[in-house]
């Protein structure tokens, strides 16, 4: 084992702490940033599940009134930006922060202040948007916005424009620091073809984030100039397009549905091997499938725009585009079936939520392909049976696949086990929870029921009025089911039984560090000779093709480098990505109530603080440090990392 000197000291300038409560809102450690956006995540979850019920109790029977119209459009409208903006996108960038660099034998990502600045945004933008309760009212035209109810005075879409605005900087940032990362910072022998899938989902995903958030962007300015400074963008009766709002927000909003679920792909592509003791069948057609994906998504925009006046010559053309994707979709599917075919299947709590995803988004993504027909979508596309179909694809989908990943990781995270006996209870509950919820909402769809009205119409008669009684009773177990998980997560932290460094018997990279994952992630940088590197290191082939246990240290690509000292310098803490964030907040309210002050005050502190981020003192060991005259110009300097 290698003898390492790592770095810790703090410099001028620069925050000491190591630990504790400074330490964690100081920090650009990957590792920590990537556990404050689950925790975070947690929160928001929450929120967003609590508004969800109060949906459920609403529609559970007809014409109910527990809610106003007025709260029940907030609470509906802020559970969809909840849920999309500050749940499922978020929690991907959880992984994301904690496991790239560990996946590509890399110390850290390459720009960590700029990871915590993302961090901080995304905190602020989300605390942004929720105070917006208190001061009049939350947003209450829909996660889409649709204009022109989204101009309407008492829409409140303000805060939307701008929340979502100061959302899309910690996503665009983040974007680009993990492009670079995974571009740059990959071991020495990881090819393009070397690394794992859930890296090239990543990268997928941060560069579709890349080109899709600039569209949002300006039709969130547009909406913005519409809603507080009076312009006609999507005004009709003053020459403006409300079809123009649609067909930008789906430019982004459909490519935003493969960000969410593309992520969970790349988990589930990591976890079924393990789970079933073989690689994983056909990587290449799974990345290139995951790739075709990311394309093909920015060309289907306009099926979600099929009742609006675009014309038969388009319908026909997305409506063939809309079926293609299907195929991409479709190989990955059947390459995840043949991976578990054959193999010696072990049914742990991460391998059944890779299953029930699986399952669910097949069913999700069936219901979709019907969204490609035309007639069938002119007749289904404003009722529950599209609420169903994007449950199933966003909930029984990503969710799925991102809490797999939470209990595969989490031993890599914590350096123990959460406990399989409420892992599988929470699996078989939030299974029967989840399609008790959505499964009824296809039928009632079909039988006539609007989506966005605060009130169920007792005229659509007594079955679709079960059917919705059934949708809440299914909230009632999903919601037993999440304290399941709840308990599982908060004793297992506690006192959770120990995991050891590799307790799934992995393939990937990151196992190959000591669970909990160190300061400085890896002694040495690894060279990677194989796909599923770590796999390799532990097992060879005997003459009929079984894999055999490999001794410790025997492995062909071992060397005597493990044995060399070596100086590790890790990035520093740094006050200045919280510091510059606050100035989003007055900002933004300055922004939506067109207070001149405001504005100033947060602009001038963003520009500050990005000049305080300037002249930070450096750290020792940076190109630009300057050389100790007392050393010798020949002496050999240490390595820096």
């Amino acid at each position: 084992m290698s003898s390492t000197e790592v770095e810790h000291k703090g410099y001028s300038g620069r925050p000491r702490a190591q630990s504790g409560f400074t330490a964690w809102l100081t920090t650009t450690d990957h590792k920590k940033i990537g556990i404050m956006y689950f925790f975070t995540v947690l929160v928001f979850f929450f929120l967003g599940g609590a508004e969800s019920g109060l949906i459920r109790a609403q529609l559970a029977q007809a014409e109910q009134s527990l809610l106003t119209e007025e709260i029940y459009n907030q609470v509906f409208t802020m559970h969809g930006i909840t849920m999309v903006f500050l749940v499922v996108m978020p929690l991907s960038a959880a992984f994301f922060n904690y496991l790239i660099p560990l996946m590509i034998g890399a110390r850290d990502v390459a720009f960590p202040r700029l990871n915590a600045f993302s961090y901080w945004v995304y905190l602020f933008g989300g605390i942004f948007l929720y105070t917006s309760f208190f001061l009049g009212g939350a947003p209450n035209g829909s996660w889409v916005g649709y204009a022109p109810l989204s101009l309407d005075s008492v829409s409140n879409m303000a805060y939307y424009a701008v929340g979502l605005q100061i959302l899309g900087v910690s996503s665009l940032a983040a974007a680009v620091n993990f492009i670079v990362t995974i571009l740059n910072m990959r071991a020495p022998g990881m090819t393009f073809m070397r690394m794992p899938v859930f890296i090239w989902m990543a990268l997928v995903t941060n560069f579709l984030l890349l080109f899709a958030l600039p569209i949002i962007a300006v039709a969130l300015f547009m909406l913005h100039a519409d809603a507080v400074l009076g312009a006609q963008f999507f005004n009709p009766a003053t020459g403006g397009d409300p079809i123009l709002w649609q067909h930008l927000f789906w430019l982004f909003g459909h490519p935003e549905v493969y960000i969410m679920i593309l992520p969970a792909m790349g988990i589930v592509s990591e976890i079924l091997p393990v789970g079933s003791r073989k690689p994983l069948f056909g990587y290449a057609a799974v990345v290139f499938a995951g790739a075709a994906i990311g394309f093909i998504g920015f060309g289907v925009w306009a099926h979600h725009m099929f009742t609006s006046a675009i014309g038969p010559v388009a319908r026909s053309a997305f409506a063939l585009s809309t079926m293609f994707i299907a195929v991409p979709t479709g190989i990955k599917i059947f390459n995840w079936v043949f991976t578990m075919w054959g193999g010696k299947l072990r049914f742990t709590t991460p391998m059944l939520f890779s299953i029930g995803f699986i399952s669910m988004f097949t069913i999700g993504g069936l219901s979709g392909v019907t969204h490609a027909i035309v007639p069938h979508n002119a007749q289904q596309h404003d009722t529950y049976y599209v609420v169903a179909h994007f449950h199933y694809v966003l909930f029984g989908g990503a969710l799925f696949g991102l809490i797999a990943g939470i209990y595969f990781w989490f031993p890599k995270v914590t350096g123990k086990m959460m406990s399989e006996k409420l892992g599988k209870m929470h699996f078989w509950t939030w299974l029967l929870g989840f399609n008790l919820t959505f499964g009824p909402m296809h039928m009632s769809g079909l039988l006539g029921q609007p989506r966005r009205t605060a009130v169920l119409p007792g005229e659509l008669g007594s079955t679709v009025e079960l059917y919705n009684l059934l949708s809440s009773l299914g909230f009632v177990v999903l919601f037993f089911s999440a304290l399941v998980f709840l308990y599982n997560l908060i004793t297992s932290i506690k006192s959770g039984e120990a995991s050891g460094d590799d307790p799934w018997d992995a393939r990937t990279l990151e196992w190959l560090t000591p669970s909990p994952t160190p300061f400085h992630n890896f002694d040495v940088i690894p060279t990677v000779t194989h796909r599923d590197e770590f796999w390799h290191r532990k097992y060879a082939e005997d003459e009929s093709g079984r894999a055999i246990p490999v001794p410790a240290g025997a492995s062909e690509d071992h060397d005597e480098a493990g044995a060399h000292d070596e100086h590790i310098h890790m990035p520093d803490p740094s006050y200045w990505p919280l510091v510059q964030t606050l100035g989003f907040f007055p900002l933004g309210y300055g922004l939506v109530y067109l207070n001149w002050w405001l504005i100033g005050i947060g602009i001038t502190w963003l520009v500050v603080g990005m000049y305080g981020w300037i002249i930070e003192p450096v750290a020792e060991g940076d190109d630009d440090d300057p050389v100790d005259d007392q050393h010798d110009a020949t002496a050999p300097t240490a390595a820096a990392h």
